[in-house]
């Protein structure tokens, strides 16, 4: 019986040690606890340099057909938050976005892949910029991986609409938390 049971403990052990081995997660050199003035925005009364951080996700679900990433402010007075990122239709061989992708014009982003307009009106990344004086927001960085080669949107298309498809074909995600007061 104890043997049996030193066993089990054992087997118990290994599968807990493999199955966090192997999860969704989402990496990034550029992000850490706090935003840098990299991460911010330029304009809105904010001068920072607005570059999207570098973005590396690892241990996909193998059933993935495609990827997207989205940084979302839920502490904007606006009463529904603030979307600052949205980038969908990455291809599923792509396992990570590099420094500045989300400026359209570097077209750093992947091939294939489509930037749709944020809440500051127009497709690409804008950083953080929360109201002078207010408390730190949080900003999410969230990488979906996603059951369809294609979400069937463009540039145009509103991030609250993106998140609809998005929670539709999510497999699981994985996500990055800073904070940035001013």
């Amino acid at each position: 019986m104890r043997k049996f049971m030193l066993f089990t403990m054992i087997i118990t052990l290994l599968l807990a040690v493999n199955a966090g081995a192997d999860e969704f997660t989402l990496k990034s050199n550029d992000l850490e606890g706090q935003l840098t003035l990299s991460q911010v925005f330029s304009g809105f009364g904010c001068s920072g340099k607005n570059i999207s951080p570098s973005l590396k996700w690892l241990n996909a679900p193998r059933n993935t057909k495609s990827f997207a990433v989205t940084v979302y402010d839920p502490d904007a007075p606006t009463g529904s938050g603030w979307w600052h990122w949205v980038i969908f239709n990455i291809p599923a061989h792509v396992t990570e976005l590099k420094a500045n992708a989300g400026q359209l014009e570097k077209k750093l982003a992947p091939p294939g892949s489509v930037q749709s307009i944020t809440d500051f009106g127009k497709p690409g990344f804008g950083g953080a910029c929360p109201p002078q004086g207010d408390k730190a927001h949080r900003y999410i960085f969230t990488v979906y991986a996603l059951s369809t080669e294609k979400l069937d949107l463009d540039e145009k298309t509103p991030p609250a609409m993106v998140g609809y498809f998005l929670n539709n074909f999510t497999i699981t995600r994985a996500s990055i938390i800073s904070y940035y007061k001013r």
